[in-house]
């Protein structure tokens, strides 16, 4: 019996997390990608443009908008998916799953795409806000001392992020030159990501009205999120982690894990990797992520599973790198 695929279109497909997403989607089990949209790259075939899909498909760009998908996904730039919704009125029954910060906010009709905190909420809705790469990384930290009531004090968090974070447009601080044997700290305390982190810290302790210190961090390397929280917890070690592995043990991309993780345990793939360790009064989480995969295009494929009512880790399998 051939099960019915899912018609899928993307808006954006040339930068990184296009190029992700038709990464995962092309060996996921019920994908159909029926187009890709790109105006600057209209008519390129789109090998030329991810090499590393060459091979994998004969798909060309085009800058024709298809109606007759069942979900479309959104990878432009911040207030580019707001301004194309805008001039392209779409079917109210079409999916939307959009991977920009324009609709992350909870009042404008779209819901928060993070599995961890919305999955019956995504099992039901046509339109999915995907979080943002540091707001996953940062909120996994923290989901269950919220749920429990423990976010009672200022939480202190520092981040660094591989130069895909910044996207594939070229600016000073994304040239190799610049970041090669480079660290450097940008939007410190303000960093755009925290609005969403305490929408949904409030969301399961709506008395949480600490403060948020979080320092982002530009890596040397690539790709992942390396994010290290820590804060006052009345919980000895082992009562944090219970709390954590009890709360994410529906969720099959989250693992809490005895060692100090690195980064290229989950570089690659979908998954979340926390450890806990508690310092004298201070509970220290540690949570890693790829920015491309669980902070960007993978999670947005698991949002799709979920909205399909498919297995939530279809296409989503993925190896780590490990060297």
């Amino acid at each position: 019996m051939t099960l019915e695929k899912i018609k899928i279109g993307i808006i954006g497909g040339a930068g990184y997390t296009g190029g992700e997403l038709l990464r995962i989607l092309l060996h996921h089990p019920r994908a159909e990608i029926a187009f890709v949209h790109s105006i600057s790259n209209a008519g390129n075939q789109i090998s030329d443009v991810h090499a590393d899909l060459f091979g994998e498909t004969d798909l060309r760009f085009t800058d024709a908008l298809q109606t007759d998908v069942d979900v479309l996904f959104f990878c432009l730039g911040h207030g580019k998916s707001a301004e194309f919704l805008q001039a392209n009125p779409l079917p109210e029954s079409m999916k939307i799953i959009d991977l920009s910060q324009d609709f992350r906010d909870t009042s404008n009709g779209f819901i928060y795409g993070l599995p961890e905190l919305n999955r019956e909420r995504i099992n039901a809705a046509n339109r999915v806000a995907n979080p943002g790469c540091f707001a996953t990384a940062i909120q996994l930290a923290l989901l269950p001392l919220a749920k429990a009531g423990l976010l009672n004090e200022e939480i202190h968090v520092s981040a660094i992020t591989g130069s895909t974070g910044a996207g594939q447009s070229l600016s000073p601080t994304t040239h190799f030159s610049w970041r090669n044997n480079n660290v450097s700290v940008y939007k410190p305390f303000q960093h755009q990501h925290l609005r969403e982190i305490r929408q949904s810290l409030r969301s399961l302790q709506p008395s949480f009205k600490k403060q948020i210190n979080f320092i982002p961090y530009r890596g040397d390397f690539t790709r992942g999120i390396f994010a290290s929280a820590y804060l006052p917890c009345e919980l000895d070690e082992s009562e944090a982690v219970v709390l954590f592995t009890d709360f994410y043990a529906p969720h099959p991309f989250v693992r809490v894990s005895p060692q100090n993780p690195n980064l290229k345990q989950v570089v690659n793939t979908n998954n979340n990797i926390l450890h806990l360790e508690k310092h004298d009064d201070t509970l220290l989480i540690i949570s890693v992520i790829d920015n491309l995969v669980k902070g960007a295009s993978g999670q947005a494929v698991q949002n799709m599973n979920l909205m399909f009512s498919l297995e939530e880790t279809a296409g989503l399998r993925l190896k780590p790198v490990a060297f």
